[in-house]
């Protein structure tokens, strides 16, 4: 069977992110990851999702951690995932999960790697990560290009849910293009510095494109001790 492979073990330990959800599975910011889970899936009762697309309106917002720790408590939950690093020109998720970026989803796209070969296992049980592999002189075509359906068609019949990281939705047209080829989409702001219009700039773009917008998670948030750091708001 696919993607059965054991994870390699990369020394990348000055590199490697640590997600929350993994080194404090019962902290109350783990807690609010499994309800934008929950939340996620009752924004799709009569539809079931595939495919997510996780984004921002600039950088350093926190869309990747974002989205690997949905990842996370997805898989947690028994759902076979694949999280794909689709940020072609920033990409991160192979320091995050301590995976080989040689090959990875531009490999995939050009026909020069099969999805199996170019997929890795991590540590977490049910959770396989698609590095962004080598950087390419046109991201955005490749990722609306056909190859990229056909490879959305393969992982729909290996995994129940793709995720995908992909570059900040006011930056480069990335974001929008992959959103129309997935499912949803969910936009991911940071407190005291996203600007409010910058963020409805993005929810424009996406919510003009194929894929129905989910929501928005405020990341960073700190309010009273009683309450938690991170906040997710249907749309």
């Amino acid at each position: 069977m696919l993607f059965k492979k054991k994870p390699k073990k990369i020394m990348r330990d000055n590199n490697k992110r640590k997600l929350v959800t993994i080194s404090s599975p019962k902290s109350p910011v783990s807690e609010q990851y499994r309800t934008v889970r929950t939340n996620i899936q009752f924004s799709s009762i009569d539809q079931e999702l595939k495919s997510i697309m996780v984004t921002s309106s600039g950088p350093g917002e926190g869309k990747s951690t974002t989205v690997s720790n949905l990842a996370v408590v997805f898989a947690n939950q028994g759902k076979k995932v694949l999280l794909v690093d689709a940020d072609l020109r920033k990409p991160t998720a192979h320091y995050t999960f301590d995976v080989n970026n040689i090959t990875g989803l531009t490999n995939v796209l050009t026909k020069s790697a099969t999805l199996e070969k170019a997929v890795s296992a991590t540590r977490e049980p049910n959770l396989f990560v698609l590095a962004s592999g080598p950087v390419p002189p046109n991201p955005a075509e490749l990722l609306g290009s056909k190859a990229m359906e056909e490879f959305l068609e393969e992982s729909y019949q290996e995994f129940d849910l793709v995720l995908f990281d992909t570059p900040p939705v006011l930056a480069v047209a990335d974001a929008q293009i992959l959103a129309n080829q997935c499912d949803g989409s969910i936009l991911v702001t940071r407190s005291g510095e996203t600007e409010i219009d910058q963020a409805i700039k993005a929810r424009e773009l996406l919510q003009s494109t194929k894929s129905k917008l989910l929501g928005a998670i405020l990341n960073n948030k700190k309010l009273q001790s009683s309450q938690y750091y991170y906040y997710y708001g249907r749309k």
